[in-house]
Order: structure tokens, then C-alpha cells, then sequence
């Protein structure tokens, strides 16, 4: 079996990865804040995902918030993690198979349908094994280009460097947590339509304060409307422009992040040095580290 490779958790990367898999008319947006206001100024909220630094000393099926539901519940669609890499595209499958109003198009159509009477593990073997999505998913890797083969160290297990992702969804009036390592969906109640924000809200900061006691490094998208539609139907020209500016963006980004720069960079730094005593070269690395902080934070403020 191919492998899959590590993904970026970024909402530019999320909206054009559901794009190739032919969902129509949604796309992600990165939550600053988990307060239902904010929550709330999303617009349609059709799941969220959840990213955190994963220890292996987490690993336990026993809860803190919310209960097990049953693995045959019918309405839920859950599937198991069964490769570690693939979890980021597994919280966004986790959203977008439990949708009715979301238009995912006939790959996912066709995949949810073929694997909707398989029970978790299969599911997850399911989509691991789809040469569609894992194609798709790796499309969006940035590339490897020095892999130490040698390196046998063993991991640490509280700092091991690895990410997992997890989908929060409402399904017919209740709050599911659908985490791939889990051995089922995970209920945290019914709610109220309109009420959706503050039970949301609730449940995510009941997560991040359960971890409170260690470091807890998180990062949340929200699956919404894409707003491109909507500034359309209204007729307001002016944030259509900024939008479609916006994915043009992360379009670019999407790009570079494919490409591998390491030859071209090899042969900058060596035309850069060849005239440079020490003093220089020093002087002109600081510079360059001011320029990108600079270039990183004028992007964050953009967005």
C-alpha cells in the first residue's frame, strides 16, 4: 500500500483539498476564538476540527467529557484511524459524510454509499486503502527531501512531535466528537438548532481545559458556506473581490507548498556567499530572518 504523507493544517489547504474531491459550495475557516459569538459570526457551522499535540500517555479509550455511543448507531458515520498520517483528511471526511446539505460529489457520494454498511475498522481500512483520496490527500504534502534513513531514535514519549486531528459534527440535533482513535462516536447531548454556538463552545472549552495541567498547542477550523456564494446572491462586489483575492492566495500557497526549493535555494546561498567574508554573510542571514518575520506577520494580520 502507497503511504500517506503529513498535510498542513491550514484552511486554504482543507477548502481546496474538499474542492478536488468535488464538494461544491463549503470551504474552511480558521476560529481565532471558541466563544459562541464568535462561533456564531461563522455563519453555518457544519462541523469543526479540532487539532492538538498528541502524547502517547493519552492514549486511553476512557472519557472525560461526553459518553460512547453505539458503533452501529446508523446515523453516524464513523470510521477508525487505521494510518497515522491520514488523520487530518479523516476529520474532514468525518464532517463531510454526516452532511444532507453540503453537495460532496459523486467521489465521497460513491465512497460513503459503497462502505455505509461497514463497521468502523473497515471503514478505516476503507479509506486508506481509496487510491481517489489518498492521491487527493498527498497532493498537498510538502515534499521530503532529506530523509535519514539512520535515525532509530526513540521517540519521547510526552514531546513526540505528533499531531492529531478531530471532528466535532452535529448530527440530527446532537453534538458527535469523532475521533479516529476512539473505538466509537462520542456524544456530548442534544441541543437547539439556534443553540448550536454555546453548546459548541462549551464542549470545546471543556477539551481544552481537561488538558490544561500539560501543554496543550491547538488549532480549529470550522466547515462553513463558501462566502464567495453568498456575497454573490446579495450582490456585494466589494467583499466578492476579497474573497476571490483571498483564494487566489491560498491558491499560490497551495502551489509553493508542492514545490521542492532545496536545489534552487543550494545555488542562491552559494551565488550569495562567493563574495562575502563572515562579517557579511551574518549580517545578510539577520537580515533576511527580519524580512520573512516581517513577510509572516503582515500575512497574519491579513487574514
Amino acid at each position: 500500500m502507497s503511504s500517506w504523507n503529513t498535510i498542513e493544517s491550514d484552511a486554504g489547504v482543507f477548502t481546496e483539498l474538499i474542492e478536488n474531491f468535488g464538494v461544491e459550495g463549503a470551504e474552511f475557516e480558521e476560529l481565532l476564538s471558541v466563544d459562541p459569538d464568535s462561533l456564531r459570526a461563522v455563519g453555518k457551522l457544519y462541523g469543526v476540527i479540532f487539532l492538538f499535540k498528541y502524547r502517547a500517555s493519552q492514549a486511553s479509550s476512557e472519557l472525560k467529557n461526553g459518553q460512547y455511543t453505539s458503533q452501529g448507531d446508523e446515523d453516524v458515520f464513523f470510521a477508525r484511524q487505521m494510518i497515522q498520517n491520514a488523520c487530518a483528511t479523516q476529520a474532514v471526511l468525518s464532517i463531510l459524510m454526516n452532511q444532507k446539505n453540503v453537495k460532496i460529489g459523486p467521489t465521497l457520494s460513491e465512497f460513503k454509499e459503497f462502505v455505509q454498511a461497514f463497521d468502523p475498522e473497515l471503514k478505516g481500512e476503507a479509506i486508506s486503502n481509496s487510491d481517489v483520496i489518498r492521491t487527493v490527500h498527498n497532493s498537498f504534502s510538502r515534499p521530503t527531501p532529506f530523509i535519514d534513513e539512520n535515525d532509530d531514535r526513540p521517540r519521547d514519549e510526552e514531546d513526540d512531535g505528533l499531531y492529531h486531528f478531530v471532528a466535532y459534527v452535529p448530527v440530527n440535533g446532537v453534538l458527535y466528537e469523532l475521533d479516529g482513535l476512539r473505538p466509537a462516536p462520542i456524544s456530548h447531548g442534544s441541543f437547539k438548532e439556534e443553540e448550536l454556538p454555546e453548546k459548541l463552545s462549551q464542549v470545546l472549552i471543556q477539551r481544552i481545559e481537561s488538558d490544561r495541567a500539560g501543554e496543550l498547542r491547538f488549532n480549529l477550523m470550522a466547515l462553513t458556506d463558501d462566502k464567495r456564494r453568498y456575497y454573490e446572491s446579495i450582490g456585494d462586489k466589494e467583499s466578492l473581490e476579497r474573497e476571490m483575492e483571498k483564494r487566489e492566495l491560498w491558491h499560490r500557497e497551495n502551489q509553493l507548498r508542492k514545490h521542492n526549493f532545496v536545489g534552487l535555494i543550494n545555488d542562491l546561498v552559494k551565488i550569495a556567499g562567493a563574495n562575502m567574508d563572515d562579517n557579511e554573510w551574518n549580517q545578510a542571514i539577520e537580515q533576511g530572518r527580519s524580512a520573512t518575520g516581517k513577510k509572516i506577520e503582515a500575512r497574519s494580520e491579513a487574514r
